[in-house]
Formats: structure tokens, sequence, C-alpha cells
């Protein structure tokens, strides 16, 4: 998957088709006998803490950016808690509410960025 001199493809492809395998999960080119250890360095099913299964490799992303259990902070009181019940939260939370200091009205959390418009 690389260019190749032309004066040494010959040769490299000899070497390659002797060497080299293609994953059959990811296409990528691995060394015949590092093979096992791709499949199962990469291609592994892992249980996430959400119970889903998902190939090793991509774990961190589904952590980081799919998991309902991943870490989530609320707007309004930096609470950290999972993105599941985030939510839930947020619609408590921000029914709370707390004095402008400018008009002295009680203002919801979730209303306080646009209140400035209407205020006093």
């Amino acid at each position: 998957k690389k260019d190749i001199p032309a004066v040494n493809f010959i040769t490299h492809e000899i070497h390659c088709s002797r060497n080299i395998e293609v994953c059959h999960c990811c296409g990528e080119p691995v060394p015949r006998s590092e093979m096992k250890n791709h499949m199962e360095s990469e291609h592994v099913q892992v249980t996430c803490k959400c119970r889903m299964k998902i190939e090793k490799s991509l774990l961190k992303d589904h952590q980081a950016s799919a998991c309902p259990l991943r870490p989530a902070l609320c707007p309004f009181c930096t609470v950290e808690l999972p993105f599941s019940k985030l939510q839930e939260h947020e619609a408590f939370c921000g029914a709370r509410t707390e004095p402008c200091g400018t008009c002295g009205r009680n203002v919801l959390l979730r209303e306080q960025m646009e209140h400035p418009r209407v205020c006093g």
C-alpha cells in the first residue's frame, strides 16, 4: 500500500507476498509473524462497563463519545455524573433559581444566559 521505486518493485512484491498479510478485519498490512498479536490486540472483543461488546481498538473512542456511562458535567452545578443520567439531572438542576444581581428577580438557572436581555 505504499509507493515503491519501479527498480525495486519485483523484489519488494516477492518479499511482501511471503512476509506480509492483509488483515481481514481492518485491511491493514501486518507481518505474518505478528498477525496473531495484531488480532488479539486490535480486534478482540471486549466488554465496556456499559455492557456493550466492542473491538478493543475502538473502546477508547466509544468510552469518550458514545458510551452512556461516560462522565459528563452538569452545566449548572458542575457535578460529574454518567451521560445517561445528565438530561434528567439537568431538568431538575436547571429548575433551581437564583436571584438576579441586577433586578433581584429569582431566575431559573437554565434561563440565566437569556435573562440579561429581558432584565429590568
